[in-house]
């Protein structure tokens, strides 16, 4: 199994309320995709981080394959989310590991 884990903040000049549709949208996209990308396990985005974290979202994906998970990078679905994802955030971190 692989696990594909990304981090995000919010672009400065989004507002609070905008802030929060935003993230509402990107978790109901990202976690729409289960079902319909070949591979993909699961997806859970956390949009209320503690105050101690360093970025406002982040995204745990479980793929059955690395071969899953490189289509899941290209995926027509996917890319229409991270259209969206990528306009209202910044500061994008990512991880990639096999969980055994």
């Amino acid at each position: 199994m692989v696990k594909h884990m990304v981090l995000w903040s919010f672009k400065e000049e989004l507002s609070p309320e905008e802030r929060k549709a935003a993230a509402a949208k990107i978790k109901e996209g990202l976690q729409g995709l289960v079902g319909v990308v070949p591979g993909l396990l699961s997806a859970t985005v956390v949009t209320e981080p503690l105050e101690s974290s360093t970025h406002d979202l982040c995204l745990i994906t479980e793929l059955d394959t690395p071969e899953s998970l490189k289509a899941y990078a290209v995926n027509p679905d996917h890319l229409k989310v991270a259209t969206f994802v990528r306009s209202v955030t910044c500061n994008r971190a990512a991880m990639d590991f096999v969980m055994e």
